[in-house]
């Protein structure tokens, strides 16, 4: 029961890191989605797309066990132009000083339920043309296709 308690707490704190996240990438003219697939089968926390079609993408850390477990990250690299960690207030940032984290690769922005603060920005590495038609082409069709299920819930089931 309190592992349940604990997990419920770790998605909402999750979901408003994702939040604030979103709120700092559209004041610095970014529109963002969040929970996307990318194109090698892993799911983004948040994608970003700026007005020159840069792509960012965010990884939301909630806890310590959760940044140390977190093996996967590098794959996602290949994905954007900018890669962002993001964590909660309060937790502890001393890991990232470790150089698997990448720091002069990927930035940092520190986030709640209202906003994010970046910390680091993150280099800029340009994606390839036809990595970025198609991961723009798919951010756009997840754009839609949420659009469409918010009219009509019936769609969800659809293929994408």
């Amino acid at each position: 029961m309190a592992s349940r308690a604990l997990d419920e707490v770790s998605v909402e704190t999750a979901q408003h890191v994702a939040r604030g996240v979103s709120r700092h990438l559209w004041r610095n003219g970014i529109v963002a989605l969040t929970e996307v697939p990318l194109g090698n089968g892993r799911r983004a926390d948040v994608v970003g797309l700026g007005p020159t079609g840069q792509i960012t993408l965010v990884e939301i850390k909630v806890s310590l066990a959760d940044l140390r477990g977190d093996g996967k990250w590098p794959e996602y690299l290949d994905y954007c132009d900018r890669f962002f960690w993001a964590v909660p207030p309060g937790l502890p940032r001393d890991d990232f000083a470790d150089p698997w984290f990448q720091l002069e690769r990927a930035g940092l922005i520190v986030a709640d339920r209202w906003d994010g603060t970046e910390l680091c920005p993150a280099a800029v590495v340009p994606l390839g043309g036809a990595r970025r038609k198609a991961e723009t082409l798919r951010f756009a069709r997840r754009a839609a296709q949420r659009l469409l299920w918010l009219g009509d819930p019936g769609t969800a089931e659809a293929p994408s």
